[in-house]
C-alpha cells in the first residue's frame, strides 16, 4: 500500500480576484481622470528644453502622466491586496501565539490602575499600527482620553508616515511621531499628556482641592518601545530596556518634573491572537517572543511581501545576497540563500533575512497602510 503524500507548506500568490485587478498590468489611465498629485509630480519632472514644441510637450507629458499613474496604481494595488495575500499565505502555518505568564498577572493590575489614569499613551510600531494595537483596548479605557505614539518612525518612509498622520487626523485622535532610541518626539509627547489632561487640576481648584501631577499610563505590545521612551523623555535610565519583548515584567511609576506622572507597564498581547496575519507582522517586526513562530516560515512572508512592495522589489535582494530571485516564492528564496551562504541551514538565512528588514537593509518601510 502506497504511503500517504506528506503536506508540504506552500507560498504561492493567492489566487487573482474575480474583479480582475489580479497581476496584469493595466492600461495607463487617462490624464483627465489622475490624481492632483500625479499631474504635479509629473508636470514638475518635465522641464522645458530649447528647442520643445508645444506637440512635444504635450506628447513628453502624456508619457510622464502615464507613467505615475502606473506607479500610483501599482502601489494602491499593493496594498488592497496585502491582507488578502497574507491570509492565504499564513493559512497553513502553525499559528504564531505567545502569552508569557506575567501577561496574565499585568493585565488585571493594568485595568485596576487606568482607573485612575488621567490620559492614556498607548505605544505603537510605526511599522505596523494596525497590528500593535491591543483588541481590547478601547473597551478598557472607555472615554479617557487617549494619544498614540507611533515609535519608530525612524523605520518607515516619508509617504508611510504622511498616510497615517492624515488617517489618524481624520479620526480627530492625538498622535505623535517618535524615535526612543535617540529622543526625537518626547517632549512633544510631554507636553502634550499635560495639555490633554489640563482640566484635571482645573476640576480640583473648582472642588478646592490643591493640584496634582498629571498621571498618563504607558500601555502598548511588548518590544515597542515603552520603556525607551519614558527613558528618554526623564533623561535618565529609569526602566529596564532592551530590543527584546518581555523585558519590563511590573508595573512601575516613574516622575516627570513636578507637574507629571508616568506609568510604565509591561507589554500585554490578547490571550489567543485570532488574527494570524497580524501576528505574522509581529513576528517580521520582532514585537513577540522569537519560541512563537518558526524563523523559515515567516522569513519566507516577508520576502513575498517585499519582492512585491513598490519602493523594494526583487532587485534589493539581489544587491543584498548576489543572487537571483527566480520567482516571487519566498520560501525556495530563503532555501537559495541557505545554500549560498549558510551551508543549508534555513534557520540562518531567514535570521538574517528579517535581521536584515529589522535594521534597515531593504530601506525603511512599514507593512501596513491605512484602510482605504
Amino acid at each position: 500500500m502506497a504511503a500517504a503524500a506528506t503536506p508540504t507548506t506552500s507560498f504561492a500568490p493567492a489566487p487573482v480576484p474575480a474583479r480582475g485587478l489580479g497581476r496584469i498590468k493595466a492600461a495607463p489611465l487617462p490624464v483627465s481622470t489622475l490624481p492632483r498629485r500625479v499631474l504635479l509630480r509629473a508636470a514638475s519632472e518635465s522641464p522645458m528644453v530649447a528647442g520643445d514644441t508645444l506637440l512635444g510637450l504635450y506628447e513628453k507629458e502624456r508619457l510622464g502622466f502615464s507613467q505615475y499613474a502606473d506607479e500610483e496604481f501599482e502601489e494602491e494595488r499593493y496594498w488592497e491586496t496585502l491582507d488578502a495575500d497574507l491570509r492565504y499565505w499564513t493559512r497553513s502555518l502553525r499559528p504564531v501565539q505567545w502569552y508569557p505568564g506575567h501577561i496574565a498577572k499585568t493585565e488585571k493590575e493594568l485595568k485596576e490602575q487606568l482607573r485612575l489614569m488621567d490620559v492614556v499613551i498607548e505605544i505603537r510600531d510605526a511599522r505596523i499600527p494596525l497590528s500593535t494595537s491591543h483588541p481590547k483596548m478601547d473597551s478598557w479605557l472607555g472615554n479617557r482620553r487617549r494619544i498614540i505614539v507611533l515609535n519608530r518612525e525612524d523605520m518607515i518612509s516619508t509617504e508611510d508616515r504622511n498616510a497615517w498622520a492624515t488617517y489618524f487626523a481624520n479620526q480627530g485622535t492625538k498622535v505623535v511621531f517618535a524615535n526612543g532610541q535617540l529622543g526625537m518626539g518626547t517632549m512633544k509627547l510631554g507636553r502634550m499628556a499635560k495639555s490633554v489632561a489640563s482640566g484635571v487640576n482645573t476640576k480640583r481648584k473648582e472642588k478646592g482641592l490643591l493640584p496634582r501631577p498629571v498621571r498618563a499610563g504607558i500601555v502598548g505590545y511588548p518590544n515597542v518601545g515603552k520603556s525607551s521612551l519614558i527613558n528618554r523623555l526623564l533623561k535618565r535610565r529609569m526602566c529596564p530596556a532592551a530590543p527584546r519583548p518581555g523585558v519590563t515584567r511590573e508595573l512601575k511609576w516613574v516622575r516627570f518634573g513636578t507637574d507629571l506622572e508616568l506609568l510604565d507597564s509591561p507589554g500585554i498581547l490578547p490571550m489567543r491572537i485570532s488574527d494570524q496575519t497580524a501576528a505574522i507582522k509581529l513576528a517580521i517586526c520582532d514585537d513577540i517572543g522569537e519560541r512563537s513562530y518558526d524563523f523559515p516560515d515567516v522569513a519566507a512572508i516577508l520576502v513575498q511581501m517585499l519582492i512585491r512592495h513598490p519602493a523594494v522589489g526583487s532587485n534589493a535582494f539581489r544587491r543584498r545576497y548576489r543572487i537571483d530571485v527566480e520567482s516571487d516564492c519566498g520560501k525556495m528564496f530563503v532555501t537559495k540563500l541557505s545554500v549560498h551562504l549558510f551551508n543549508g541551514d534555513t534557520n540562518q538565512a531567514a535570521f538574517r533575512i528579517l535581521s536584515d528588514y529589522r535594521k534597515g537593509k531593504f530601506g525603511w518601510v512599514a507593512l501596513e497602510r491605512p484602510p482605504t
